[in-house]
Order: structure tokens, then C-alpha cells, then sequence
């Protein structure tokens, strides 16, 4: 299930940097179906597990939400683009959390330092984007703020 994941969200990600032009419409429609996908993973995989019922729930709520939300996808292009943006943030702190607990907790899970570098580079790369934003803010309201003080000097002389 995680190689599926995986490869589905490659897959999302170079399309959608391959066809810039669409990237809104094609981004929502794959998105939906990247929801139904994991979604139908999801709820296998909370059936399937030997893991504790806790996160068998967790996995089988996931997979019932992703479900809902990749059908949706299909009703609006618009509220495909909403849901991909709230889900993105959502998922990637929730799997985060839950990446980065299971990694320092079991300690027989293979992998476990890789995972715990998977949850740093995502915690860096939001961290990132959220740095850019108010950078790129900021540049705007600079460049705004300096437009108004060449006016009024120009004005005074």
C-alpha cells in the first residue's frame, strides 16, 4: 500500500508539473483519484494490520474520509482545487505525527530512520513555503510602501 502511495503521488506530481497550463484541472481531477485510491488502501489496510485497534480506526477514518473527499473531487473543478489545498496541509501534519511517533516508538519497524527523515524534510519543506509567503508579502507591501514615499517626496519638491 505505501509503494502504491507512493508511486500515485510521483505519478500526481510529475503530471502536474508537465502540463502547466492545465495544472488546476488535471491536479484536481488526479487528486480525486489519488483520494479513492488511498482510500480503498486505507480501509483494506485497516482490516489487514496487526497493529492496535487504535490505529486500525485511524486507518480505516482516513480511508472513509479519503473516499469522500476524492468523490467530491469529481463534482467541482473548483472545489477539487479547495479540497486539494486543505488536504495537503491536513494529511501532511497528521502523517507527519504519525510517521514521526511510530519511527521513535517501535523500534522494530524497518526503515524507522528513514521515516523520521521523511517527517523533517516535510516539516522543512512546509516551513519553506511558509517562510516564501510572508517573504513574498512583504516584498509586495515593501515595493507598495516605497511607490508612496517616491510620491509624496515627489509631491513636496
Amino acid at each position: 500500500m505505501l509503494l502504491l502511495t507512493g508511486v500515485t503521488a510521483v505519478a500526481l506530481g510529475v503530471i502536474v508539473l508537465a502540463w502547466p497550463g492545465k495544472t488546476l484541472l488535471v491536479a484536481g481531477v488526479l487528486f480525486g483519484i489519488y483520494l479513492v485510491v488511498t482510500g480503498i488502501g486505507y480501509m483494506f489496510a485497516a482490516f489487514g494490520t496487526h497493529s492496535g485497534a487504535a490505529m486500525r480506526v485511524l486507518a480505516f477514518i482516513t480511508g472513509v474520509i479519503s473516499l469522500v473527499l476524492g468523490f467530491f473531487c469529481f463534482r467541482d473543478k473548483f472545489e477539487a482545487v479547495t479540497l486539494l489545498a486543505l488536504w495537503i496541509g491536513i494529511s501532511w501534519v497528521f502523517r507527519g505525527m504519525t510517521l514521526l511517533a511510530a519511527a521513535l516508538a517501535l523500534d522494530h519497524i524497518p526503515g524507522r530512520g528513514w521515516q523520521v527523515l521523511s517527517v523533517l524534510t516535510l516539516v522543512a519543506g512546509c516551513w519553506l513555503i511558509a517562510i516564501g509567503i510572508v517573504d513574498v508579502i512583504t516584498a509586495f507591501s515593501v515595493r507598495h510602501r516605497a511607490k508612496n514615499v517616491a510620491k509624496t517626496l515627489g509631491a513636496a519638491a
